[in-house]
């Protein structure tokens, strides 16, 4: 394998210079530059990444937590993270952390020893006091952190729409079946659904149930409402997958959708698509926040004296059959 010293002399150059080329650090000619990389083609020289490593004290590495991703959120989610990282020159990590505490610390602490360079979180359990220890980059994404810069979409207002959806297209009793409470995107989903129906007349705590952001939980969830409140002619489910939950359970239980009970969703991932009927939902800027995240994360690491701000994304309704 080829050394920086080799390019340098093949170049004619000295080592620092080629450095600053392959850094794009101060200034260079141009006639310089292109012997230069003439060079570094033709000995087919790679940087030595782990001497690079020691030398700056991190990594050309972005990790993201992300909760489920069996959730089909999460994939794409991860793939705009993943195609903006790679177009800057930076390797992806992907972590599944199943919303497990002790998992997440684990995957910290090997990153960290590994000097990673950044971190796009999508789930975290990890206590506050130990995240702002952490003396890499934390970027906060579809969820908000503490303290933490977070690109994110305006759950409670995207909820508030929803809920009105369903009460113009007709419904009179409108449930939600909400996502876990230490998660702030279903805790705002949920502050949205209490704002738009809490002062109803027939507004009952019953209508309120947990699903826990999953198929199951919201196929069980929504038996257990029809079975208590066969009045319902409405349901607000806080993601996609457990409105697909909320409509097999509706399929079980000979309702038909939307005649005698209408699902929203929230997110607007494919699946919502190929449901039968289909399901209309809240739409995310899915690619464009993660996206967004990935360019924050690397503008925090080149430019770490740079200040930045939080994000917020808005969402929009995608009419589709699930509804009248």
């Amino acid at each position: 394998m080829a050394t920086i010293r080799e390019v340098a002399k093949l170049a004619g150059v000295s080592v620092a210079t080629v450095s600053r080329v392959m850094n794009k650090n101060g200034y260079i000619n141009d006639k310089t530059k292109e012997k230069v990389e003439a060079a570094i083609k033709e000995l087919d020289y790679r940087p030595n990444d782990v001497a690079r490593t020691l030398f700056k004290g991190t990594s050309k590495m972005i990790a993201l937590f992300v909760p489920d991703i069996m959730n089909p959120f999460f994939p794409k989610l991860a793939r705009a993270v993943e195609d903006t990282a790679n177009k800057s020159g930076y390797t992806f990590i992907l972590c599944n952390t199943d919303n497990d505490q002790e998992k997440e610390m684990k995957y910290l602490h090997t990153l960290l020893q590994k000097t990673i360079g950044g971190v796009v979180m999508v789930s975290s359990s990890i206590p506050l006091e130990t995240l702002n220890k952490v003396n890499v980059p934390i970027v906060a994404l579809d969820r908000e952190i503490a303290d933490m810069i977070s690109v994110t979409v305006n759950n409670r207002t995207g909820a508030i729409e929803a809920v009105r959806h369903l009460q113009e297209t007709g419904c009179k009793r409108i449930a939600h079946i909400s996502g876990p409470e230490d998660t702030t995107s279903a805790v705002e989903r949920k502050k949205g659904y209490l704002e738009a129906v809490g002062q109803e007349n027939w507004f009952s705590e019953e209508y309120l149930i947990p699903g826990e952001y999953t198929f199951d939980g919201a196929y069980q969830a929504t038996k257990e409402l029809i079975k208590k409140h066969p009045e319902i002619d409405g349901i607000f489910a806080a993601n996609d997958l457990m409105g697909v939950g909320v409509l097999k359970a509706a399929e079980a239980l000979d309702l038909r959708v939307p005649e005698d009970l209408s699902v929203i969703g929230y997110d607007g991932i494919e699946l919502g698509e190929i449901t039968t009927p289909a399901l209309t939902t809240m739409g995310q800027p899915i690619y464009e926040i993660g996206k967004r995240a990935a360019e924050i994360i690397i503008d925090r690491m080149e430019n770490n004296q740079k200040e930045f701000a939080s994000e917020q994304y808005n969402v929009q309704l995608i009419h589709r059959q699930s509804t009248k």
